[in-house]
């Protein structure tokens, strides 16, 4: 049940500069954990589940009157890469294609100059190996990054995050996903004012319909039944 987690509700900035496992929670993921568990289990050993999308923010008043401010994986990157410019911190890229990163980090390093960028393209393949989850941490903590962000898609990248966070040398650990791609400039994020009025969704399915038709129109459906039993019961 969406009741069951816990999820963040404050400014970024009030997130502790300790080591911390950031997470997001959208309709998309939460339709993905009924069916793993494994995945259920990472969002909720999460130290910060981040409301990533207008479905749960919408879901979460109807359920219990919490009104809710979504935080998108975009608004977590911006923040914590302004945060880390201030002071020359490191951050750390884990995910995607070596093209891919390569623009990341040209683009970072104009964006924030003060900030040292790492990454690495793992391997891709449904799931890792010892080997490879090893060569991962080792690469990670030799650079003990301030952030480590972490884009290799859900559930996937919640689910290794949540397996090897305690042998990873970093502060904070940000599953981001498709930010990835947005900020490298592979696909254009929706205007400012959709997103404002909670419509991102639409402009994705716009522009990737045959990737995304499957996620929103039947996954957005799915969702809400999911949200109107959990309704259901609790006025039973």
């Amino acid at each position: 049940m969406l009741q069951n987690y816990t999820l963040f509700n404050e400014s970024l900035n009030a997130i502790n500069q300790q080591k911390t496992l950031i997470n997001t929670l959208n309709a998309h993921s939460f339709n993905t954990l009924h069916l793993d568990e494994d995945f259920d289990n990472a969002l909720h050993h999460s130290n910060v589940l981040l409301p990533d999308g207008i479905g749960v923010v919408w879901a979460m008043r109807l359920l219990t009157g919490q009104k809710l401010h979504k935080i998108a994986g975009a608004d977590l990157f911006f923040y914590e890469m302004d945060r880390i410019n201030k002071f020359g911190g490191k951050c750390f890229f884990l995910g995607s294609s070596d093209e891919t990163l390569l623009k990341i980090k040209n683009r970072a390093e104009k964006d924030y100059p003060n900030v040292q960028v790492f990454s690495y393209s793992p391997p891709y393949k449904s799931e890792f190996t010892e080997e490879d989850s090893k060569s991962m941490i080792d690469r990670i903590n030799a650079v003990e990054p301030d952030v480590l962000f972490v884009g290799l898609t859900a559930p996937k990248q919640e689910k290794w995050t949540y397996h090897n966070f305690g042998q990873l040398l970093v502060g904070h650990v940000c599953c981001i996903g498709a930010v990835f791609d947005f900020y490298a400039g592979n696909i254009k994020r929706a205007p400012h004012w959709l997103i404002l009025i909670g419509m991102e969704w639409s402009y994705r399915l716009i522009k990737e319909p045959r990737r995304m038709w499957r996620r929103y129109l039947i996954g957005n459906a799915k969702f809400i039944g999911y949200i109107l039993m959990e309704k259901v019961g609790m006025l039973i």
